[in-house]
């Protein structure tokens, strides 16, 4: 279908719907692309589980193939985004038990499907940021899934899913980094106006130092971000660039929340002035939706040769 992935961003706020058109046969992608695109279809991801965290292979949520067609799911996912209002969910489960799996990345199968009510269970989570967006607890007890509605082989799952998961990298690292020059803005605003000592207090090399440097190290991402979006987009791999941007997306977008909360001084603890909230909000690229500490193992494996440490 052609579809790029700025096309897709706007409607899919619980993760991205790549695999559909990395794997999708073309009645699927005429089917579940369009009302997305369109905005008439909300979706949202069930991959993390609380017992599995970043380590996917080991997911529980399985579905089980029934003797009449199609599969029937039970299981449960954690930090479903837009679950409160999805109406299809892009789920992660698996299809053979991992001990039976020559690999523990094989067993795994990814489905498109109906977000239905009657059979999953929603719980929002409440959260010290990111409010403008419902993250959940779901239970799925018994959810009947058509054969149609499986993206790619049956047990190729993990392979369908990195397709996605760099695609939202690349969309997280783009997100953080115009949330930083924003906030860097902000602060640089601030400084230019406020007086003290007789002086703006944006002409005191303490403030202009680090306020520069943030801004150096947020154009340093952006560049990374457009070249991991570019090798997508021509379908070459971009595991390292897509990690690597979301990485120093992230903690620039960080560094610039900081320094806008201490450049205000008192009154950036002030609610008044919001960056105390935009400063609770940058916490969350620490953490999702891969941890700092994991891309830095990723990368010192993948371009740096050393032995996997996860």
């Amino acid at each position: 279908m052609g579809i790029k992935l700025s096309q897709l961003v706007d409607h899919f706020s619980g993760g991205t719907p790549q695999p559909v058109v990395g794997f999708g046969t073309d009645e699927q992608k005429a089917r579940m692309l369009p009302p997305l695109i369109r905005g008439e279809h909300r979706s949202c991801f069930g991959v993390t589980e609380p017992d599995a965290g970043l380590d996917t292979t080991h997911i529980s949520t399985f579905a089980r193939r029934r003797e009449d067609g199609g599969y029937v799911v039970n299981g449960r996912k954690v930090w479903t985004s837009t679950a409160q209002r999805a109406d299809h969910i892009l789920l992660v489960t698996r299809t053979t038990p991992i001990e039976d799996c020559e690999r523990p990345t094989d067993g795994m199968s990814v489905f498109y499907t109906d977000f239905d009510r009657s059979k999953i269970d929603v719980h929002e989570i409440a959260k010290m940021g990111r409010k403008a967006v419902d993250s959940n607890a779901i239970f799925i007890d018994g959810l009947e899934v058509p054969e149609e509605d499986r993206i790619g082989a049956e047990g190729e799952g993990f392979k369908v899913l990195l397709h996605g998961l760099n695609a939202e990298r690349i969309i997280v690292a783009a997100a953080a980094v115009g949330f930083g020059m924003y906030v860097l803005e902000k602060a640089a605003a601030y400084a230019r106006e406020r007086v003290v000592f007789g002086r703006p207090i944006g002409q005191n090399q303490a403030i202009q130092h680090p306020l520069a440097s943030v801004w150096m190290r947020l154009q340093a991402a952006e560049l990374m971000t457009y070249k991991a979006a570019t090798l997508y987009d021509q379908g070459k791999p971009c595991g390292l660039e897509a990690n690597t941007a979301r990485n120093l997306a992230g903690s620039a977008a960080y560094e610039a929340a900081f320094r806008a909360v201490r450049t205000h001084g008192g009154f950036g603890f002030a609610q008044e002035y919001h960056v105390e909230r935009y400063f609770r909000e940058s916490v969350l690229n620490f953490i999702a939706p891969v941890s700092e500490e994991l891309i830095l193992s990723y990368v010192a494996e993948k371009a740096l040769g050393m032995p996997k440490s996860y």
